[in-house]
């Protein structure tokens, strides 16, 4: 909505088409109820025709008003829903406006434009230097630019509506406007209504040449992130702004501040307020600079304790894991060890089993050595059965 309401001045700076605008019925609530004002003019909206009469038909008669200095002629107490429209000749040429119906509230404001063949020299002659081969020279960026802040989640969005002058008559070929936008900023988007010589191509818009005559418009739009309670943005100028205009949404106790701000202020629109602040001329390479403080912003200490305790989960997780392994891989090594000092007392045993079915008289060692064997396996089949059970 701010961006809208900054650009309509802008806009409304250029000359209207005065013959797109002829015959145009338009309600005016500025006129008393049953008023229809007609303007007459000759070429364009700067040179009325005083003096002439007006002709209003459809009414129970044709109205006649001749008109004031100012080129208009104002018919008064006319009935409300009664088709009409307006009628002069100038020139021996007949102009008639559209047919409209006057309203129960407020009036209707028409505007009749007459050919002028002068002005139509100067418009045939704008038309054919505007296409002939661009010379060289400069542009600027007109003092109507302007650059908007707003607020979003976490960040900001910068909107930089400019205006590229060319005041030649001619298109100038000129080098490119290249606008490297500032450390950290994401998203660069050329928005809808510039003129095709702007590109966006990552984090810079570049707009090419040749540069026709009047207003070039070009509106972008990037992402600036932040964390705290304030973000300094610098933007290089790549030609001379004229003048320095920027608005920023307003939350809680945000400010505005720049080095290159002679007035600032604040302007409530629609329910919300807007920072406002205008500077002189911006030479090309230099860079505006500005820092939003004040900012809304979460608290990051949730954010550190939630990592922190991520990270000591992980690192006791860790440790756990290779403790458990640890021990698990010693039991493993004890229980092979029982298990082969197991088979060598077992395969002793088998031996003095042999021995003793073989021979004619047994050796008391050999008994000793067999209870001695029994008593020994006992003790490790034990170990190896609480082993297994652990």
């Amino acid at each position: 909505m701010v961006v809208c309401a900054i650009a309509a001045p802008a806009a409304g700076q250029q000359m209207p088409d005065a013959a797109q605008m002829s015959g145009v019925p338009l309600p005016a609530g500025d006129l008393p109820a049953g008023a229809v004002s007609v303007r007459l003019v000759r070429g364009d909206v700067s040179n009325n025709i005083a003096g002439h009469p007006i002709e209003l038909h459809g009414g129970p008669s044709v109205l006649t008003v001749t008109t004031d200095t100012s080129g208009r002629a104002q018919f008064t107490g006319l009935t409300p829903g009664t088709s009409v429209h307006a009628v002069a000749a100038v020139d021996g040429q007949r102009l008639e406006s559209q047919v409209f119906s006057v309203p129960a509230q407020g009036g209707v404001k028409v505007m009749l434009v007459a050919p002028d063949a002068a002005t139509d020299a100067r418009a045939a002659e704008s038309a054919k230097l505007a296409t002939s081969a661009p010379q060289p020279g400069a542009v600027t960026l007109s003092g109507q630019s302007q650059f908007v802040v707003e607020l979003a989640d976490d960040e900001l969005e910068v909107f930089y509506l400019l205006q590229i002058a060319n005041t030649l008559r001619t298109p100038v070929e000129a080098a490119p406007l290249v606008f490297d936008l500032p450390p950290g900023a994401r998203g660069a988007t050329v928005l809808e209504g510039s003129s095709s010589l702007a590109r966006a191509e990552g984090p810079r818009v570049v707009v090419s040449g040749p540069f026709p005559p009047g207003m070039t418009v070009v509106q972008m739009a990037y992402q600036m992130p932040y964390s705290g309670d304030r973000v300094t943005i610098a933007q290089k100028m790549p030609a001379t702004l004229e003048s320095l205009s920027i608005a920023a949404q307003k939350a809680g106790g945000m400010h505005l501040t720049s080095p290159q701000m002679a007035n600032h202020g604040e302007m409530p629109s629609d329910g919300r307020t807007y920072l406002v602040a205008t500077g002189p001329a911006i030479r090309a390479g230099d860079s505006l600079t500005f820092t939003v403080t004040g900012l809304p912003h979460r608290a990051a200490w949730p954010r550190i304790t939630a990592l922190v305790a991520a990270v000591v989960i992980l690192l006791v997780g860790a440790w756990a894991s290779v403790s458990v392994g640890g021990e698990a891989r010693a039991a493993a090594a004890r229980r092979r060890k029982l298990q082969e000092r197991r088979d060598r007392l077992f395969a002793d045993l088998m031996r003095i089993e042999q021995k003793h079915r073989t021979s004619v008289l047994d050796d008391p060692r050999d008994a000793a050595r067999r209870r001695d064997l029994v008593a020994e396996l006992e003790r490790l089949y034990g170990e190896l059965d609480e082993g297994l059970a652990a």
